[in-house]
Order: structure tokens, then C-alpha cells, then sequence
């Protein structure tokens, strides 16, 4: 491996949804807010880092990805999911991307979180790397969190609790993760791989992603959270509802 590829960034958008929940009959990536899909946003905020990232896609959603694609002059790898068995399992066919043997760490965001801030993307990189990382991701404390973030006496990670799968209320306040991760290639995907406790949720038995967070601290990786997500970072399209105040 060349020292340039050891240094070089590539961005994953899971993207693999197929817009059921949300009420559309369309992945929610391409949902327009002010005429622009979510997806074409993404691609623009990652850009500076990853001209041409790989999305993971349904088979159900390829045709339509790829159409938007086009139509907007983007360019992308397209990597398909084949059945929708949750974000750690998405995350895996990364594999498959032909971006795979080219980069050393990965810009993950999920595809459904239409306002990140080039500034928080830009800033996650820059700890990253300055700190010899390997997994960063980004943070805010907010009112009932979905996620919590567990911090040891000395405010190191230790790891990322999903409420529902904790079987536990939401807390008045706390630090969530918001979607966006930076990790070191070869750390995240092998484990991954694992059959580690935390990897099949019990609420929803999916393949999760944010156990491997606990996983890869008490291993000895080097794990950061930030705590510089924006009120806009944080917006998702769960349901329509959440968005109707940006269209």
C-alpha cells in the first residue's frame, strides 16, 4: 500500500432503505427538499473528500438511484444490499464497491440526514487525522436522545447505546451520535465480520452498527466522539413529518 492510499479518504452513503416507512414508494434519499434530493446534497458535502462515493442501494432501489444519478450529473458506485437486514449489514457490502482496495478510512453517513454541514464533515477529518484515529464520529447533547453516547470518569467513549434496544426509557438530556462516522478500513470491517454480542438487536434483529463502538474501545482502538453537530446536522427523514419545516 502506497503512502498516499494509507492517507486516502472514501466516503459510503447507506442508502438501502426502501421508503415504506417514510410513506413513499421511493428510497428516501431521493425525497426533493427545495428541489434538491437529499442524496444529490450529500454527494456535494462530500465531494471535497470523495468525488465519487459508493451508495449503497435495495435491489428494489438501484434502477431509481441511478437514474437520479444521472440526471443530476453525479457519479457514484452503486453497491446493492439484497435483502434489508440493518445498517452493519449494508455497511459490509462496502466490500463489493470497487473504491474498496483504493481507500484506508471511510466517510459513513447515513442516507437519510439532508443537512450536513460541510463544516462538521471537514472538522471530523481534521480530528481524525490529527489525532491518528481510528474511529471518529460526531456528536451533540440534546433533549431525549435516541442514542447515548457513555463516557468513562476521564470523558473517553466507551461506547453507543440505542435506546430501544436498551429496553430503556429516553433520558431528558444526553450525547447522541448524528449518522456520521470516520473509521480506519481494515478495524471496522473485519469486525464486522464477528459474531459480537450487540450484533443482532433485539428489537428490531437487524444487524446494527453502533455496538461496534464498545467493541472497538475495549479492543484498544482509538475512538473519539465530537461534539460539534449543528441543530441541522442532526434533521432525518423518518417520516414526512420531520422535514415539513425545510420544504
Amino acid at each position: 500500500m502506497s503512502e498516499t492510499q494509507r492517507d486516502k479518504i472514501g466516503a459510503l452513503i447507506v442508502a438501502a432503505g426502501r421508503g415504506t416507512r417514510a410513506g413513499l414508494p421511493y428510497p428516501k434519499t431521493l425525497y426533493p427538499i427545495q428541489g434538491k434530493p437529499i442524496l444529490w446534497r450529500l454527494l456535494d458535502v462530500l465531494r471535497p473528500h470523495d468525488p465519487q462515493p459508493t451508495v449503497v442501494v435495495s435491489p428494489g432501489g438501484q434502477a431509481d438511484v441511478a437514474a437520479s444519478l444521472q440526471l443530476g450529473g453525479y457519479t457514484a458506485h452503486l453497491v446493492v444490499q439484497p435483502e434489508p437486514r440493518g445498517m452493519g449489514h449494508a455497511v459490509s457490502f462496502f466490500k463489493d464497491s470497487p473504491a474498496y482496495a483504493c481507500v484506508e478510512h471511510v466517510i459513513l453517513v447515513w442516507g437519510d440526514i439532508p443537512f450536513v454541514q460541510a463544516e462538521t464533515i471537514s472538522e471530523m477529518v481534521r480530528v481524525h487525522r490529527t489525532h491518528v484515529n481510528d474511529f471518529t464520529f460526531v456528536t451533540r447533547v440534546v433533549d431525549e436522545p435516541y442514542t447515548i453516547v457513555t463516557r468513562d470518569a476521564q470523558g473517553q467513549v466507551r461506547g453507543v447505546v440505542e435506546t430501544r434496544e436498551a429496553g430503556s426509557e429516553k433520558q431528558a438530556h444526553g450525547e447522541r451520535e448524528m449518522g456520521l462516522f470516520l473509521f480506519r478500513k481494515e478495524a471496522v470491517m473485519s469486525l464486522l465480520q464477528d459474531e459480537l454480542p450487540g450484533k443482532w438487536g433485539g428489537h428490531t434483529g437487524e444487524h446494527g452498527f453502533l455496538y461496534l463502538i464498545g467493541h472497538l474501545v475495549a479492543k484498544g482502538y482509538k475512538v473519539e466522539a465530537i461534539p460539534v453537530a449543528t441543530d441541522m446536522d442532526l434533521v432525518s427523514l423518518n417520516s414526512l413529518s420531520d422535514i415539513r419545516d425545510y420544504l
